[in-house]
């Protein structure tokens, strides 16, 4: 058993550090997690949030103290502050990163367009071309998985469904680096939504670090003291459960949950906004327990970002200055608004529920085309694609401004502290772009010519009235908005948070001064209207509601503007949900995710469990199973949970339970409970001992796991028999086959199911349960305590029901509406 402990150490340390995949493993790891699939999640594989109630499981839940209980809550509290710590620092590292890659670039062309402004081109784009070649050869050789924002991903995991190679420590660098790379030369995209993979990759490895340290600490105490490979000592009150932690889904589906509103929490420095994205977006389970770790793990982020910052402004960070990390201050802008300015405020939700469902469809049209023609041809036109669209960028952000006449500079205040023109290469209002004179500035190069974080800062910028003209914002909104529907679906990492809300404050400023021009009130500022126009075109792309408003208001630090966000979110969602779904859901959809949305299908109420189930025969097996048999049926279909059937007296079959292909696995891996006899053993009654417990039978994270074609038997083993009883699942979600779809479909997604037996209608009635049956409040109230169940006294031989079980899984809920029935 030492020998055991020891391999599958080793074996966990190899999937945490996972190799580098040639080219060719590149692209088939490409293929399964972007390219368009025509089936129902035909290349994904559901897991298991159910908790599987066999034997070994009984057998841990009765041997664990308050002791254990404890340290396994603190364990968690641990891991939840691990977390927040790796994610913050990961962020403080990509901010830097880009802001220093940035601030060099800007210095380097600014002080040579001082000479020629055709070589100071030359250098912009080719520093440019340096850093997304970097980016994109990163993710197309390295790191596959890496590529866009990944939120999709992410949500699907969330939602039961595991995607190979999304959480590995390839997926992670890959994210990092390519980030920098690709934020860091210019492309219409951000990093938020990578820093949102990037919290969840964290998580999802820290969790196997852990699983590999305790394996590794068990190894070694086994080694030291005997009695903990025999299973733990009584007399220090040890036990070799203490040491498998993270070891099931369900624990790290938590861990994964606070890794996003980490990212969240440290790509916008919104920890309240993190928690409430967790929420809203991407998890479809939660509880009251996770809230707790969740909120203190984005409340860790914030404090490690703002000691971050601090140690920057001392000058420590080169050009990182006030830019990288996202807060744009307005809490110096409007004070008040008018009842009058309701108005304008609602056609910009009209206007962000438009563009935003337009930029939806035309990304979706785009990066179909672009997955089916250009990435079916390999890395290299991957590569060359990037590289073209960065020289596109920036050519436009380079040239565009050129075409711009300069303004002259407004007379200088001292009190706003803004000063006119800024230095180059600094960021702020009023750069100084192919201006003949001194107290001059270009508006257009001041929102193109810039880092999109101090772009947006000068969009959202008080007391800057008549800054930009209106030909200015309109040129800008037209190309940006091409360059963002471009670039998105290349092969870099990609956020669509800082694109969005660049053209949402663009049209939202163009509102604002023809607000300013008519109202012609002194106390109304353009900014004001940016702020409003990056909500709404986020809510009607993205379709966030609650989480995006709390991130605007943190960002903007501005809470007297919540209504109005709030309006202009409503109006948004309301006008992009007419045309479309979020650009999450199409992209998961793309993808061939089959999330299960929060709402049915409205077909689904005219249907049953039965007809969903379709006419298909049920694979099941028997109690006692020879070996032959099973690994006969595991290798001549592909499902992942079996009903096991045994025998009355009286001969009629009866349903006993749940078996996963997983376990079935292991069991024929490991050899140990084969049997000679065809006949059942009694775990409980001494016949043999269970040789297994249930961190044996977890699938590896982002693995496929054990593959039949990977086990050996001998001809002997296959003559032998296996009792299944042990490893079910005797407690499985059942519902009648006349049950509505739609209840079914709630069901399933709130519980977080991987399978759902569908029976006759039963017979008879055991009991009745009632909401004062579960108040039991302590072991002491349990013997006063009056049950109000309503017993149906049976004879005994008609205590067992029978059965007739359907399997039901998440592609056959996913595939209704095209009236496809995968297998």
């Amino acid at each position: 058993m030492l020998a055991n402990h020891f391999q599958n150490g080793i074996e966990t340390a190899r999937l945490v550090w996972s190799r580098i995949p040639n080219s060719e493993e590149s692209q088939l790891l490409d293929d399964a997690v972007g390219i368009l699939k025509k089936n129902d999640g035909g290349g994904v594989e559901s897991l298991d949030y159910e908790v599987i109630e066999n034997f070994a499981y009984r057998e841990e839940q009765a041997q664990r103290g308050k002791l254990y209980v404890s340290y396994l809550l603190v364990v968690k509290w641990f891991f939840a502050l691990l977390i927040g710590i790796c994610t913050g620092l990961a962020a403080v590292v990509i901010n830097i990163a880009v802001e220093n890659f940035a601030g060099w670039k800007f210095s380097v062309t600014f002080n040579i367009i001082q000479k020629s402004y055709i070589a100071g081109f030359v250098v912009y784009v080719l520093i440019n071309l340096a850093l997304v070649f970097s980016s994109v050869y990163i993710i197309t050789q390295f790191a596959p998985a890496a590529a866009g924002s990944g939120i999709p991903e992410i949500k699907g995991y969330l939602n039961g469904v595991d995607i190979h190679g999304i959480l590995l420590f390839r997926t992670l660098i890959g994210k990092i680096f390519g980030s920098i790379g690709s934020v860091g030369g210019g492309l219409a995209l951000g990093k938020e939504g990578p820093l949102v993979h990037t919290g969840a990759c964290i998580a999802s490895l820290l969790g196997q670090v852990g699983g590999v340290l305790s394996s590794v600490l068990f190894t070694l105490l086994c080694y030291k003291y005997p009695f903990f490979d025999k299973g733990g000592s009584t007399k220090y009150h040890l036990n070799s459960r203490w040491f498998q932690v993270f070891k099931s889904d369900r624990d790290r589906r938590d861990l994964v949950t606070c890794g996003c509103a980490a990212g969240v929490a440290a790509a916008f420095r919104a920890p309240v906004g993190g928690v409430l994205f967790a929420l809203e977006e991407v998890t479809s389970w939660w509880r009251s327990q996770l809230m707790w770790r969740v909120f203190f793990t984005s409340a860790v982020v914030a404090v490690v970002v703002r000691a971050a910052m601090g140690w920057c402004k001392s000058g420590k960070c080169g050009h990182f200055g006030s830019g990288g990390f996202i807060i744009w201050d307005i809490s110096d802008g409007q004070e008040d608004y008018s009842f009058a300015e309701l108005f304008p405020m609602a056609i910009i939700g009209v206007i962000g529920g438009l563009l935003g469902s337009l930029f939806n469809q035309l990304t979706l049209y785009i990066t179909t085309w672009r997955r089916n023609h250009l990435h079916k041809k390999g890395s290299r036109v991957k590569i060359i694609e990037a590289c073209l669209v960065s020289i596109l960028t920036s050519a436009i952000s380079f040239g565009l401004p050129l075409l711009r006449k300069c303004s002259p500079c407004p007379d200088s205040d001292l009190a706003s502290g803004i000063e006119c023109p800024r230095p180059p290469g600094m960021y702020g209002n009023y750069v100084n772009f192919f201006c003949s004179k001194d107290k001059e500035y270009n508006d257009l190069a001041t929102i193109f010519f810039n880092t999109q974080d101090d772009a947006i800062r000068n969009l959202f910028s008080a007391k800057t009235i008549n800054e930009y003209s209106s030909q200015s914002l309109l040129t800008f909104l037209v190309m940006f908005y091409a360059l963002a529907v471009i670039t998105f679906g290349t092969a870099v990492p990609a956020g669509q948070f800082v694109p969005g809300i660049m053209i949402g404050s663009t049209y939202g400023r163009l509102v604002g001064m023809f607000v300013v021009k008519y109202y012609r009130r002194l106390n109304i500022e353009e900014g004001t209207y940016a702020l409003l126009g990056a909500a709404s075109f986020l809510g009607g792309s993205m379709r966030m509601t609650v989480s995006l408003c709390v991130i605007m208001v943190e960002i903007s630090n501005n809470l007297k503007f919540l209504p109005l966000i709030m309006l202009v979110l409503l109006i948004s969602k309301a006008v992009g949900d007419a045309f479309n779904e979020g650009i999450y859901e199409e992209q998961a959809q793309l993808r061939g995710i089959p999330l299960l949305e929060s709402r049915p299908k409205y077909e689904m109420r005219n249907m049953t469990a039965k007809e969903a189930c379709g006419s298909g025969r049920v694979v099941s097996f028997p109690r006692v199973v020879k070996v032959s048999d099973v690994v006969s049926i595991l290798r001549s279909n592909k499902h992942n949970g079996f009903p096991v059937i045994d025998h009355t007296r009286s001969g009629e079959p009866l349903v006993i339970g749940l078996v996963l292909r997983s376990h079935l696995l292991v069991i024929l891996q490991s050899k140990v409970d084969f049997q000679h006899s065809p006949l059942p053993s009694d775990p409980r009654g001494g016949g043999r001992s269970i040789r297994h417990d249930s961190g044996e039978f977890a699938k590896p994270v982002s693995s496929k796991g054990i593959c039949i074609d990977d086990i050996h038997l001998s001809s002997d083993d296959l003559e032998m028999y296996i009792d299944l009883a042990p490893f079910l699942n005797p407690s499985p979600y059942i519902v009648p086959e006349d049950m509505s779809l739609t209840k079914v479909y709630n069901l399933f997604r709130q519980l977080g199911l991987r399978h759902l037996f569908v029976v006759p209608r039963p017979s008879c009635v055991v009991g009745l349960i009632t909401r004062k049956d579960l108040l039991i409040e302590d072991k002491e109230n349990v013997n006063t305590l009056e049950l109000q169940s309503t017993s149906v006294r049976i004879p005994q031989q008609n205590k067992r029901l029978m059965t007739r079980n359907i399997d039901v899984e998440r592609p056959l809920l996913n595939g209704l509406l095209q009236n496809q029935i995968p297998d």
